[in-house]
């Protein structure tokens, strides 16, 4: 179903590993392919030093064939047919596969929350819709403080929740459809709700041509428990966005 006026959307996760840029990315090209002018947004990207550096990958908006596997706000950039760079996406982006505050910290940073939102303010500047996608989970620290030498746990001040709630698009949570999702699920949108924010569906994925018993229950009991829409998505060839199904929120 088209967006007539799509403004902007957040998409987060019940954690790792469960589709959230994927998600965000067909969320992006289905916008771009109605004929609106998208933006992408992802506040910070660890685990590059797992992108193997084996050739450089295409440039061109929409095309999505590429030497190496793309890194998260690549894909985003590709999906969308944006001409934004990789700071214009993701102003912090970090080799260790790590929470984000522990990276940065790693990294003799601090992320900036105030940075994190005129990033994503000036990248929704003059276009349709900004499609953003959060770390992790709702729960997961953007900000933090790192005690001398990094020998203990660090303080969480910011979390991915808050720069939800700070720029105030409706969520869509990515989330697998196995064993476990019903709890993962409820407890985000249990967490999103306790905050003020809105879910505007929740999307299982990889979502199979034959589901289970146990999968098909799951999208029926987060449905009626959350009392929120539930969504599909296959798996999908990330070289083939020619090939993706719309959608949309």
């Amino acid at each position: 179903m088209p967006v007539t006026e799509p403004g902007g959307v957040f998409v987060t996760g019940t954690g790792t590993e469960v589709g959230k840029t994927v998600v965000a990315a067909v969320l992006a090209h289905t916008l771009a392919a109605q004929g609106h002018r998208v933006a992408v947004f992802k506040p910070a990207v660890t685990g590059l030093d797992e992108q193997p550096a084996d050739g450089p990958i295409s440039g061109a908006p929409g095309d999505i064939s590429a030497h190496r596997p793309l890194a998260d706000h690549e894909l985003l950039r590709l999906a969308a047919g944006s001409g934004q760079s990789d700071e214009e996406i993701a102003p912090y982006r970090y080799a260790p596969p790590a929470s984000p505050h522990l990276a940065a910290a790693m990294a003799g940073e601090e992320i900036d929350p105030a940075r994190l939102l005129e990033t994503a303010r000036i990248a929704a500047d003059g276009v349709d819709a900004l499609v953003c996608e959060g770390v992790g989970g709702l729960l997961v620290p953007l900000a933090g403080r790192a005690p001398p030498g990094m020998r203990e746990e660090l303080d969480p001040a910011y979390l991915v929740r808050d720069l939800a709630v700070d720029l105030g698009y409706p969520l869509v949570i990515a989330a697998s459809p196995g064993l476990g999702t019903i709890n993962h699920t409820l407890l985000t949108v249990e967490s999103a709700r306790s905050a003020g924010l809105e879910i505007a569906t929740v999307v299982l994925t990889p979502w199979p041509e034959q589901p289970t018993e146990v999968e098909q229950s799951n999208l029926e009991t987060i449905a009626s428990l959350g009392q929120v829409e539930v969504r599909t998505l296959p798996r999908l060839d990330l070289s083939a966005p020619s090939t993706w199904p719309e959608l949309s929120w």
